[in-house]
């Protein structure tokens, strides 16, 4: 399976990159005016005209066979079975969670009040294991 995705995929490459050099090569609407006055520039290897058919029928055919290997880079993309669908789900199964407390008095940092003037310090009782009564109901 994987010699066959090198295979379209290099083809692919050289598709697009053979579109690209015949689109630079090819000229535009606008340069047969040119030639139409008396310029010296419509001569060429294939001829006046020959040269536009053949080069646009060359950039079409690269076109197709380049539509042709994205389709297959898509459907052998998705064919290949894989351990997980997503990464989120690979990222989420090597990160661990946090040992949690068997009590939520743990959770809970001890400060020290300073006394004042002879007062005695009130310190609120810690709250149950069960962790009842820390959301409080509507």
């Amino acid at each position: 399976m994987n010699i066959v995705l090198t295979i379209v995929l290099t083809v692919q490459l050289l598709t697009a990159l053979g579109m690209i050099g015949l689109i630079l090569v090819q000229h535009g609407k606008g340069a047969d005016m040119g030639a139409a006055f008396g310029s010296g520039g419509s001569g060429s290897l294939f001829g006046a005209s020959g040269s536009a058919n053949f080069l646009s029928r060359t950039t079409g055919i690269l076109a197709a066979v380049f539509f042709v290997c994205t389709l297959a880079l898509a459907y052998l993309g998705n064919a290949q079975p894989r351990a997980s669908s997503s990464v989120l789900e690979g990222a989420a199964a090597t990160v661990k969670a946090p040992a949690v407390a068997a009590s939520g008095a743990a959770q809970i940092p001890s400060t020290s009040l300073p006394a004042l003037g002879g007062a005695t310090t009130v310190v609120p009782a810690a709250p149950s294991a069960s962790g009842a009564g820390q959301i409080p109901a509507k």
